[in-house]
């Protein structure tokens, strides 16, 4: 089994040395990942410049380096190994919870393993963990024992608390933040701003958040599709728009001018346009 490994706390991080090292007991790993910390930066994709990928050491593996976001480095990862079988996120320094999948670039990494076909599998530790991750290994190999064994889950979030119970299939948290801006001065007396996320409900039983709130080990099945569909069907029964016209017209494949079309007008980068 190729097992690609990154993260979004850097190419150095102890987090991403623990997990490459517990991940090697089930096949070959290969290590790829920001050259700094490239944390919340979300599913952002680098294209408006070049990216590196340079090697360097970690513990004897190999690995490499590169210059920009979680989500780069899995697809460089994934094109210079290929036939990779799954991509591993983490061991991320902090927890992603409810409302950070939105956010976190060690959910974005997995995720941007199941776009491209591959299985994607994020992990993340407490923070202030570090440097001593040797009691969640355990954790981590029967972790990888039950998701690395089974193709049926394409995306999953795992959570570890700081004493483990057990492990337990949790849906994600989400929760109303009261989202605060907060000023303060620098040194020179100019005007700065930080961002509070302080969550103004409880974490409802069953969710992720609640699980390692009770010392459990969370594991969330993700998917790509956004879509509510209950909401999507309501929508169309409430104000019928021109969906059975558009059906009806319209061939169920897109001509391959209207697909690059639509591609040219997503993006401004020469790339889209090639």
């Amino acid at each position: 089994m190729r097992i690609l490994v990154s993260n979004d706390d850097g190419i150095y991080s102890p987090g991403i040395a623990a997990l490459a090292e517990v991940a090697s007991e089930f096949g070959t790993v290969r290590v790829v990942a920001p050259d700094v910390e490239r944390s919340s930066t979300g599913h952002a994709i680098t294209a408006s410049r070049p990216l590196s990928y340079r090697a360097t050491n970690i513990k004897g593996l190999t690995a490499y380096r590169v210059n920009g976001t979680p989500a780069d480095c899995v697809s460089l990862g994934a094109y210079h190994w290929e036939k990779v079988d799954a991509v591993l996120s983490g061991l991320n320094i902090g927890l992603n919870l409810g409302n950070s999948l939105g956010h976190s670039g060690t959910v974005a990494a997995a995720k941007q393993a199941a776009l491209l076909g591959l299985r994607g599998i994020a992990l993340s530790a407490p923070s202030g963990a570090e440097p001593d991750f040797e009691p969640f290994k355990p954790w981590i190999r029967r972790v990888l024992q039950l998701l690395l064994g089974d193709v049926r889950l394409p995306l999953v979030n795992v959570n570890f608390p700081r004493d483990p119970r057990g492990l337990m299939w949790a849906r994600a948290s989400v929760r109303r933040y009261d989202g605060r801006i907060v000023p303060v001065k620098d040194p020179a007396g100019r005007t700065l701003f930080w961002s509070t996320v302080v969550p103004i409900e409880d974490a409802d039983a069953g969710t992720d958040r609640w699980a390692v709130e009770q010392n459990w080990i969370s594991l969330t099945p993700l998917r790509l599709d956004p879509t509510d569909d209950a909401q999507l069907q309501d929508a169309r029964d409430a104000w019928p728009l021109d969906d059975a016209l558009a059906m009806a017209v319209s061939p169920g494949t897109s001509s391959p001018e209207a697909a690059r079309s639509v591609r040219d007008d997503e993006s401004e980068a020469s790339l889209t346009k090639a």
